[in-house]
């Protein structure tokens, strides 16, 4: 059993962990630049321990701090959260190579699934349904348009190692494609070192819809449901549901068999979310996601489950704490992420927080790492909290979220609060009637 975990992260996430480390009986040690100095996570863990300078490469992304400070600290493990290390092979064999235990997957299963194109290769392999596109990368522009002509506009190009939305271009028609498809490499090749491609099927009006699984390293996985994550803006998440509104049961046991028996096939560890287009009935994979999810909240609340718990009982090679038959869904549950952003360009708003009012009551729960005077600092993600509501069905779950969203208060700065009221007076948000395209084309009309 370990007796002290890191966490190699920050804010909300690195305080969820810190949690869980502490109903279990864990200590925990955090880790922080020069300017987390005074976050809550730091003040809130057993031990805190000062990694570098304000800047993430030299503090948050910095391997060999990191290392550093498991040695200094005696700590047995290390939880990555989301973001920062959370998806980099070559740490956790680092860790590994220290006699540390890295608290996910595997570093093979972490390289296999963060290459676009190894990911949906295995899939195939593994029987999950995928989207139809180019077998492997396209190197060429000549290659690219032949493929755009044989598939039928509109498509995607989509950069090998992408991720958040970057490296990816929709050519609706053929004269499209040259500005698409190198724009794309152009992306890929600054953001992540890797200027490779790939095309798939531009799905019109799809779905985003996850499949969180879990798995104990030993052959044996589990599935908990799906989450419906299609209103996004730019390719990233907003506001997250489970269950899918749209997804009847026998399409989700059908669905999440698939996707469970998969990620036990290789032996996967810990929690993995398979990520879909699903458009008329029918799913397409789109990438598996090796860690803890943003929205893993709103699975934990319909099924009762502490992911984060249950990622360090595996890594501690215990069994998982429940199987298949013991996973029933109760009610529905939504998160919307609260970003530091001042609309209408959602446009980064760090600045001094002077009053912070977090909602409760029945239902509710409020993950941040805010209190009154904290000062947001301008070099990581606006992330700064996210509201999670549970009731007994759907409509209960929207009313407590109106209700909770009256509650919270962040003064001091501009938040993304304001949108959640306004999304909540339109109809089709009430009704689930929304698709990827949704939340931009709504932007675009109230805003221009």
């Amino acid at each position: 059993m370990f007796d002290k975990i890191l966490i190699a992260n920050r804010g909300e996430i690195a305080l969820r962990v810190i949690r869980a480390c502490r109903e279990m009986g864990i200590k925990s040690v955090a880790v922080h630049s020069t300017a987390d100095a005074d976050a809550m996570h730091v003040r809130m863990a057993d031990e805190a321990i000062c990694i570098g300078p304000a800047p993430g490469t030299d503090s948050y992304l910095n391997v060999a701090s990191i290392i550093a400070a498991c040695e200094v600290t005696g700590a047995q493990a290390i939880h990555p959260g989301y973001g920062f290390l959370s998806e980099n092979a070559k740490f956790v064999q680092i860790v590994e190579d220290h006699d540390l235990t890295f608290i996910g997957p595997t570093a093979e299963h972490i390289r296999t699934m963060g290459d676009k194109i190894t990911a949906k290769d295995t899939m195939k392999a593994l029987g999950v349904p995928c989207v139809p596109g180019s077998d492997g990368g396209v190197a060429t522009l000549a290659d690219a348009k032949k493929l755009g002509e044989e598939m039928g506009y509109p498509v995607i190009i989509k950069a090998t190692a992408g991720g958040g939305g970057k490296g990816m271009k929709v050519a609706q028609t053929a004269a499209d494609m040259e500005s698409a498809f190198m724009t794309a490499r152009a992306e890929g090749k600054s953001n992540f070192g890797n200027d490779e491609v790939y095309i798939e099927k531009y799905l019109t009006t799809p779905r985003h819809i996850e499949i969180q699984v879990f798995g104990d390293g030993k052959g044996n996985a589990v599935h908990l449901g799906e989450r419906d994550c299609s209103l996004q803006r730019r390719h990233q998440k907003v506001f997250e549901e489970a269950p899918g509104p749209c997804i009847t049961p026998e399409e989700r046991a059908a669905i999440g068999k698939v996707c469970a028996d998969a990620v036990a096939k290789i032996n996967y560890i810990g929690a993995g979310t398979i990520e879909f287009l699903y458009e008329n009935g029918e799913f397409y994979f789109i990438e598996m996601n090796t860690r803890l999810q943003v929205e893993h909240p709103v699975t934990e609340a319909i099924f009762g489950v502490d992911l984060v718990r249950e990622q360090i009982r595996v890594a501690e090679g215990l069994p998982m704490s429940f199987t298949q038959d013991d996973l029933e869904i109760n009610g529905h549950s939504i998160e919307v992420r609260i970003n530091a952003e001042r609309l209408p360009n959602f446009a980064p708003c760090p600045g001094k927080i002077t009053h912070f009012h977090a909602p409760g009551g029945l239902g509710v729960r409020m993950d941040s790492a805010l209190y009154d005077g904290y000062s947001i600092p301008p070099y990581y993600d606006s992330l700064i909290g996210k509201l999670i509501v549970h009731g007994r069905n759907r409509e209960e779950a929207l009313a407590r979220l109106h209700r909770a969203l009256g509650e919270l208060i962040v003064d001091g700065i501009d938040t993304t609060i304001p949108l959640f009221h306004a999304l909540l007076e339109e109809g089709d948000i009430h009704s689930g009637d929304y698709n990827i395209h949704w939340l931009e084309k709504w932007l675009d009309a109230k805003y221009g």
